[in-house]
């Protein structure tokens, strides 16, 4: 009966080899935060080595990520991270959401919610956990481009709308 198992659960670890999800290899820049704010180098090595795998549209996969189905789940992390931050889309979002996204990325970093435990640990990606230089340059710039926008647009512009029925009634 055990053998009968392996066989099957063997079978089924072949065959879900060729259920692959697409890759995050887009790598289109068209809206790209590069192109509305100045990204100095340093920040750009930071981004490039511990953020942009998991928040823009060009993923470097590691070997691992061909083996499923940890490459469904690696692409379900990519695809969230994506979904909260996308720094190859950022300035296609209104500027209030520009300004929100800087404002968070001070908070991650700040209360070292970024990069992800499950992204570092274990020795993978070591290269990608920020050290206290690191995460002192990319709050700086996030702040330098807060500032950006608040000297360059109306303040009312830069505040999320409220959501739902905070709105006042019309009665």
């Amino acid at each position: 009966m055990l053998k009968k198992i392996l066989i099957g659960l063997g079978i089924v670890l072949i065959v879900i080899q060729f259920i692959r999800p697409d890759k995050n290899e887009s790598n289109d820049l068209t809206y790209a935060v590069s192109t509305k704010y100045s990204v100095p180098e340093a920040v750009n090595d930071i981004l490039q080595v511990s953020c942009n795998d998991c928040h823009s549209n060009k993923t470097v996969y590691p070997w691992y990520a061909n083996v499923q189905p940890v490459a469904w789940w690696l692409n379900h992390h990519i695809n969230d991270g994506k979904r909260h931050l996308n720094f190859s889309d950022f300035s296609n979002a209104p500027i209030a959401i520009q300004n929100h996204k800087f404002e968070e990325v001070i908070e991650m970093i700040e209360e070292h919610e970024m990069p992800l435990p499950s992204y570092t640990n274990l020795g993978l990606h070591a290269e990608a956990n920020l050290n206290a230089d690191q995460r002192e340059i990319i709050m700086d710039w996030a702040k330098a481009q807060m500032t950006y926008l608040k000297d360059n647009y109306p303040a009312d512009s830069l505040v999320m709308p409220k959501r739902g029925g905070d709105s006042p009634s019309t009665n």
